[in-house]
């Protein structure tokens, strides 16, 4: 299986899809938490449930096929301890920030700590996760594990809505699959994407015929609107959600390939393509905006949702553009030569560097 490993636009413009409704999600949740009230992003969160973490973890296995057959070493310093890094520097930035500083409770920031190490903490366990399903997809390949086999047991593990109480398994088995999906399935995300190039008026077709499919199986059968966490319909029974995710992720592929188009997007491309800044360091910005802005007197659900989401996506941005200018904090966002196994690492580690891996 052989994959492009250049940068390619609208691989950049999923990935920056896909940070913007994340972080929408948490805004919406947050704000939605603390005022009880429900707005008109709370409708997009919800018609995007299905695809928004799947699309997530399929994104980032679309070039494991380029480096899967590295050594064990070169392999688990770009995939797993590249991901641990920034959990682990990120995890210890929360928790003292909110924990330790906030609460003054000292005591309780090393217990979380300490229970971080297994147990995925806050909104950073995507990050954690992915560290998590790397090395899962790697031992599998070399004990060359037959690909539909294992995907076909991923997609049964998640259709089985495991709860064994441990937050790392639970997540592993809910999107292990879409990961997979991302590493088989690459070759034809890439022909869909050249696809609709060419086919403009076919590809828009297509995605009204799925938007309104995805939206009467997500809002019909039911749904509840819920100010923190929405309850799908249809689309929330095993097997439709699998098969909503994978479609609805191949939907917004169909849909970055297309965004490529219009260069006054390319902020869209720019953003995915420092995701990770924004995943790293948005949850405290949208914290502490959202609690002046309702101090403030901002109550209205729309309105606090869209403002402190702009300060979640801007600020992460701010802080990176900085660390550039002054060369101060640059660990923040760039992984240093010690943080890298012996013998691999490189002159500059950027995060947004090597895209293919």
């Amino acid at each position: 299986m052989s994959v492009p490993v250049k940068r390619l636009d609208w691989v950049d413009m999923a990935k920056g899809l896909s940070i913007f409704l994340v972080v929408m999600m948490y805004a919406a949740s947050s704000v939605g938490e603390d005022t009880g009230g429900v707005g008109a992003l709370h409708w997009a969160i919800a018609f995007a449930t299905p695809f928004r973490m799947p699309e997530f973890f399929l994104i980032s296995g679309l070039f494991l096929a380029a480096v899967i057959d590295r050594p064990w070493r070169a392999y688990a310093d770009r995939r797993v301890v590249h991901y641990l890094y920034f959990y682990a520097l990120w995890a210890l930035i929360h928790i003292i920030f909110k924990v330790g500083l906030l609460s003054m409770n000292p005591i309780g920031a090393l217990e979380q700590i300490a229970w971080a190490t297994v147990q995925p903490y806050g909104v950073l366990w995507f990050i954690y996760m992915l560290a998590v399903v790397s090395a899962a997809t790697k031992l599998l390949h070399d004990l060359k594990a037959p690909v539909w086999a294992v995907f076909a047991v991923a997609a049964i593990l998640q259709m089985a809505t495991i709860e064994t109480g441990s937050y790392a398994v639970d997540q592993f088995a809910e999107y292990f699959v879409f990961f997979y999906a991302g590493y088989v399935l690459a070759p034809q995300l890439f022909r869909l994407a050249d696809w609709a190039a060419d086919n403009l008026a076919l590809s828009l077709v297509g995605l009204v015929v799925w938007a309104i499919i995805n939206g009467a199986l997500v809002f019909l059968g039911g749904f509840e609107m819920h100010p923190v966490h929405p309850v799908m319909g249809y689309a929330g029974m095993p097997g439709v959600h699998l098969v909503l995710a994978l479609v609805g992720t191949a939907a917004l592929c169909l849909i970055a390939a297309l965004l490529t188009r219009l260069s006054w997007m390319n902020w869209l491309r720019w953003m995915g393509a420092h995701s990770l800044v924004i995943y790293v360091a948005f949850v405290l910005p949208l914290g502490i905006s959202r609690t002046v802005l309702i101090r403030l007197g901002v109550d209205d659900a729309t309105a606090l949702t869209l403002l402190t989401m702009a300060v979640a996506i801007i600020s992460p941005l701010v802080l990176y553009w900085i660390v550039q200018r002054t060369g101060f904090g640059k660990f923040l966002f760039e992984r240093p030569n010690w943080a890298h196994l012996k013998g691999t690492a490189r002159p500059t580690q950027a995060t947004t560097t090597a895209p293919a891996e």
